[in-house]
């Protein structure tokens, strides 16, 4: 995984004129006609604003929400073209830039679809009813973790070439504009959203079933559906055989039911020509395109592209169905490229499958798998490697009752996600590397990002276990960028864990910045007496705070997830 940006102190230094100058609009309302550089002072760049919106006149927050998008649109758009432009030229580029292009190609391209739905949803109303402020607040967050993933991707490739100096100021520049856009956006919209129905804090109660799609509310399905029995409308052990004996079309709303078999008596031989096949931007409403994968090891890298929404990927349970890979950074891939599978579009629903990266801890950054698919979920997965086995990397996911292995970093990036009943195997790593479970990589204060471990396990994989040969320590996370936010909850939290709970990044990278919180755990290694003294770090004491990191807080589950028939508790579990 890339380090943080040398922008780490500019932001840190954002935020506290930001802590100090939101008082200038504390009396006003998001639809007060003010200054432009009024309006600037309760951003996280205030210089940085007053150069971007109109210097003359009066506006309220929605107006210049809305200018800030179109102006970041404009320049996804022009920066889009130029990673296009460099490309062009790729016979004078070394492979790395190449493959650090072709990530920037990637994310430019999504920031140009996200910003075109976030402007089109503000364009022409002041009120935004959840889910719909939650999707542009994503969208928006999004966009910031694409810019640094393409600039995280090129600073790697930077000692392979020496023309990328055209590239620099333009990701410099669009990083400040799309923080403003989101500063601004929050400011307005966020606080006077509505929700459709109450969600802070949520249910204890376990939900089941299927329902309509996101954003679907008003939309009929056909009468048989209101019939379908909810995949996972009984206990989690009972799903394998529900599903064995009934079939996907009986339990969930589908479009299409293929099958992968290596033996050639499906549909495919390969997942990924079971995915090619798949109808275009499905949107939930007429049900999934199931893919049944038979129990085998298929050795392939899947990329599930953003035009492909809405599949369900089926196994025959983990170790049955395995994906394998073993693409590595060390091979010349770069890290967002070395997943084994990769998903982007909207919806996907993974479940009984095991994704697998084999490179080893040599190869170091090897990941098994990567989401940037919003309303994501995965359930009964195994996902298995060492160095950033599970690159959670944008938008909105869910993991329930899944089992996480690694060694450094095995969980990271930037998406808004829940594990709920999963169990996470710190493994072996090479002598002289440290375990850390997570790391987390929110840079901006304003995205509403991070990760929640609730009612889960971390423990010792067997082979770190039984190790006498040299001594690993082991941590819950460390701090891949300035605003890194993960909260461990309602959790297990094995001997393995150093007391201290913790690991920094480099000196004190994010330390006062960061949020790290521990709620209600339990295990040999979830006292907190010796946890690290950073002001960051908290111990929640009661469950309010917890609360924001649960389901219907951080995802807004409630509103998606009865669609995929996955399990889920939505608050703080009973």
């Amino acid at each position: 995984m890339a380090l943080h940006s040398a922008a780490a102190a500019a932001a840190l230094s954002a935020l506290l004129m930001l802590s100090f100058s939101g008082l200038t609009l504390s009396d006003t309302t998001p639809s007060t006609p003010v200054s432009p550089s009024a309006a600037c002072n309760a951003t996280t760049d205030p210089t940085f604003c007053r150069s971007v919106l109109p210097p003359r006149g009066k506006g309220d927050l929605y107006k210049y929400g809305r200018f800030s998008v179109a102006e970041s649109l404009a320049g996804a758009r022009m920066f889009a073209a130029l990673v296009d432009r460099y490309l062009a030229r790729h016979r004078h580029l070394s492979s790395s830039a190449i493959g650090a292009l072709r990530d920037c190609q990637l994310m430019a391209d999504l920031n140009v679809d996200f910003l075109t739905a976030a402007g089109a949803t503000i364009k022409t109303t002041d009120t935004l009813l959840d889910p719909q402020a939650d999707d542009v607040h994503t969208l928006l967050s999004a966009i910031l973790t694409n810019q640094q993933t393409c600039f995280d991707g090129l600073q790697a490739a930077s000692g392979s070439w020496s023309d990328r100096g055209g590239l620099d100021a333009p990701i410099a520049n669009g990083t400040k504009l799309y923080s403003l856009s989101l500063s601004l956006f929050t400011r307005a919209w966020v606080p006077t959203a509505k929700p459709a129905h109450s969600h802070k804090g949520g249910s204890n109660d376990p939900h089941h079933g299927h329902g309509h799609g996101h954003g679907d509310k008003n939309k009929k399905h056909p009468a048989a559906s209101a019939a379908r029995r909810g995949l996972f409308d009984v206990t989690d052990d009972e799903m394998v055989r529900r599903m064995a004996i009934e079939g996907p079309e009986a339990t969930v709303e589908v479009n299409t039911v293929v099958t992968v078999d290596q033996s050639g008596a499906g549909n495919f031989t390969t997942i990924g020509d079971a995915v090619a096949a798949a109808p275009r931007n499905l949107n939930g409403s007429t049900g999934y395109y199931v893919v049944y994968v038979l129990a085998g090891v298929y050795e392939e890298n899947v990329v599930v592209p953003k035009h492909s929404k809405y599949i369900m990927l089926v196994g025959d349970g983990i170790g049955q169905t395995v994906v394998t890979g073993n693409r590595s950074v060390v091979d010349g891939w770069t890290t967002f490229q070395s997943a084994t599978f990769a998903v982007v579009g909207q919806g996907f629903v993974a479940v009984n499958m095991t994704f697998r990266n084999t490179a080893g801890p040599a190869k170091h950054q090897a990941v098994a798998f990567r989401s940037g698919a919003d309303l994501s979920a995965y359930y009964g997965c195994s996902f298995e490697a060492y160095q950033d086995t599970l690159y959670t990397h944008s938008l909105r996911q869910f993991y329930r009752g899944c089992d996480i292995y690694g060694t450094v970093d095995y969980v990271f990036g930037n998406a808004a996600v829940v594990f709920q009943g999963c169990t996470f195997y710190s493994r072996l790593p090479m002598q002289g590397q440290c375990n850390t479970v997570t790391a987390q990589g929110r840079s901006d204060p304003n995205q509403n990002t991070g990760t929640s471990i609730q009612g889960c396990s971390l423990v010792a994989a067997p082979e770190l276990a039984a190790n006498t040969a040299f001594t690993t320590l082991s941590y819950l996370g460390r701090p891949w960028k300035n605003f890194s936010r993960t909260v461990v909850m309602e959790s297990y939290v094995g001997a393995l864990v150093d007391p201290s709970g913790w690991m920094p990044w480099s000196g004190d990278f994010a330390l006062s910045t960061l949020y790290y919180a521990e709620y209600n755990n339990t295990g040999p290694g979830a006292d907190t007496s010796r946890r690290v003294a950073w002001p960051g770090f908290h111990v929640l004491g009661d469950g309010t705070d917890a609360g924001n990191f649960t389901v219907s807080s951080m995802v807004l589950g409630e509103n998606w997830l009865p669609q995929t028939g996955v399990p889920f508790t939505s608050g703080l579990i009973p």
